[in-house]
């Protein structure tokens, strides 16, 4: 099999194309990234005469010709992904979000590709006090990031229906791990933690997210990839919902910092309370979780504080 992943370079993509290395060694991959400020060659050095990479945007439709050429499958994380940059610079979202897909479509549509998987998230169902998501629930996206994503998928799902394409969403909880830029919860609070700066806490910290390690949302894409049904929407979640102040305060007990660090900061505008997804199809497709929270945070922390050459020249 030949696979197209978009945003290869990225936090995710980087490490679905490692985990698809380790697991499929037989499998040709071609990675195509814009390699913009959260898009970094650096993440695929040591696997880069393994695959073929192309830098160009989705929104090319020559480029996407190009890098789509001979390919089977398309699993597509390019995006734009930050809240807080949609609320300020929301246009960037709505071309990379949706034209992007679009225009992945389109070529997918054209080679008649055979599988192609839209990586989308949670934020598309918008926030819940109680209970949790299912893949039948409604959409009520918050913020331009999570509708132009919404906008995204609705797009490919159509697909299906119109064209006989054979399209699989994904809506995963939020990921965390190695590589990811230091501009989400997680690395910006170990990077302050390390430089004993203050750690900034949206309103009172209880906005709760379901946490959910990079590995295992890599394993579940891979399962995706290879056993859903066109067509299909799967919820990726861990049943790790966990409050953001909680996650600060175990990022500082595992750094031995004290929790005078924490700094509570206005809140953002439209910021969901609660994401929670249940994922009974996951679950039928013969997946469940390995990573405890806990541990994955250690490992995750550890990792930034070892690979401080790798995000300091970010900042």
């Amino acid at each position: 099999m030949r696979f197209l992943v978009t945003g290869g370079a990225g936090f995710i993509g980087c490490n679905f194309v490692r985990h698809m290395l380790k697991e499929h060694p037989g499998d040709r991959i071609v990675v195509l990234d814009k390699l913009t400020y959260a898009g970094r060659l650096e993440n695929l050095e040591p696997i880069m005469d393994r695959i073929t990479f192309v830098k160009g945007d989705i929104c090319d439709k020559d480029v996407v010709k190009n890098a789509m050429d001979g390919c089977d499958a398309v699993i597509n994380f390019a995006a734009e992904s930050h809240v807080d940059r949609s609320i300020t610079s929301p246009e960037d979202f709505v071309t990379t979000d949706v034209i992007g897909v679009f225009t992945l479509l389109e070529e997918a549509r054209r080679r008649d590709v055979k599988r192609f998987v839209q990586i989308s998230t949670d934020e598309v169902y918008g926030s819940t006090v109680s209970g949790s998501f299912s893949e039948k629930d409604i959409l009520d996206p918050s913020s331009p990031y999570s509708a132009s994503k919404a906008g995204g998928e609705l797009l490919a799902r159509s697909y299906v229906r119109t064209y006989g394409l054979d399209v699989i969403v994904t809506r995963s909880s939020n990921n965390y791990g190695p590589f990811q830029y230091p501009e989400k919860l997680i690395p910006v609070l170990v990077v302050k933690a390390l430089r004993d700066q203050p750690l900034p806490i949206y309103g009172k910290g209880m906005n709760v997210r379901d946490w959910l390690h990079v590995e295992d949302n890599c394993r579940a894409i891979d399962l995706v990839l290879q056993k859903a049904k066109a067509g299909d929407i799967v919820n990726i979640g861990s049943g790790n919902e966990v409050p953001n102040i909680e996650v600060a305060k175990l990022i500082l007990r595992h750094m031995k910092k004290p929790e005078s660090l924490i700094t509570y900061v206005q809140d953002r505008p439209g910021h969901d309370f609660r994401y929670s997804l249940e994922w009974e199809r996951l679950k039928a497709l013969g997946w469940t979780p390995k990573v405890r929270f806990e541990e994955g945070l250690k490992s995750t922390v550890d990792w930034y504080l070892a690979n401080r050459a790798w995000w300091e020249p970010l900042l």
